[in-house]
């Protein structure tokens, strides 16, 4: 297996050029902040940037715990690529990651210089100062399926031709804002989230009110639990089904948490009149 580098400081758009760098040099796997990506989808790992804090960050993206970096080493085993893209702020950076990962030395670095102009690494820079966003070099849809909490906006890059049988495309990246930039932590009152709760579950036919709503946080996510009213006729597990799918998928679109669990405990039924029980 050879190991590529690709070396820049942060902010000067490395993740933004991996997807090409990977696809000019042969390498089927990009690792990145704690992810290995590979073509189209996220093969495993954690991603850097859901990490709370910097140096949280730094020790995601470097493998330092155990669990991780042995998930990533069997990663690449089932995959047994023949090269391999690491990204780093340095070269001693990807060297450790490589050691880590139980990968072979070095075997070529490519300078961020190499492939962006100053112009377009200034820009970069500037990008990263005034906005703190940060890209994931893998379609948006696969970060927010694995990392929902994540919030994440798209942008597409050309993928030039390899060789004449190779037709030109476009492949799409994440744009993202770590939870650990200087714009802060984003916060949501529970009062909020019990508003959108009992709007979506208001949403679902059958359902007469939300009733109760409970939210319990937790450091990886949300547990709710809802107490609805329904209309009696309907079926009342298809209802709550309808219910847990809903609040999660909505909840995690419009806050970015995770949502671990939603359970429903249905203590009253709506009779329409004339069809009161005797």
């Amino acid at each position: 297996m050879e190991v590529y580098a690709l070396v820049g400081p942060s902010g000067t758009g490395k993740s933004h050029r991996a997807i090409t760098t990977a696809h000019e040099c042969g390498a089927e796997i990009i690792i990145d902040d704690g992810l290995l990506i590979k073509g189209n989808r996220i093969l495993g790992g954690i991603s850097a940037k859901r990490q709370p804090t910097r140096i949280g960050a730094i020790k995601t993206a470097l493998f330092m715990d155990e669990e991780h970096a042995r998930q990533a080493r069997a990663v690449l085993e089932e995959a047994k690529p023949s090269r391999v893209l690491i990204l780093g702020t340095s070269l001693e950076m990807v060297e450790k990651i490589a050691f880590r990962l139980g990968l072979p030395p070095v075997s070529r670095v490519i300078n961020i210089e190499e492939i962006a102009s100053p112009r377009e690494i200034r820009q970069a820079l500037d990008m990263r100062a005034r906005y703190s966003k940060h890209v994931i070099p893998a379609p948006t849809v696969e970060v927010k399926k694995r990392f929902p909490e994540i919030f994440a906006d798209s942008i597409k890059i050309f993928l030039g031709r390899q060789s004449p049988q190779v037709k030109r495309s476009w492949l799409e990246q994440s744009v993202v804002r770590p939870a650990f930039t200087c714009y802060g932590k984003l916060t949501i009152t529970t009062g909020a989230l019990v508003a959108i709760i009992s709007r979506v579950a208001e949403e679902v036919p059958g359902v007469k009110s939300s009733g109760r709503v409970y939210i319990k946080r937790e450091t990886d996510g949300v547990f709710i639990e809802l107490h609805p009213v329904l209309y009696y006729g309907y079926v009342l597990n298809k209802v709550g089904r309808e219910i847990q799918l809903a609040v999660k998928e909505r909840v995690e679109e419009m806050t970015g948490l995770v949502v671990k669990s939603v359970n429903i405990l249905v203590r009253e039924l709506h009779f329409p009149k004339g069809k009161e029980p005797a």
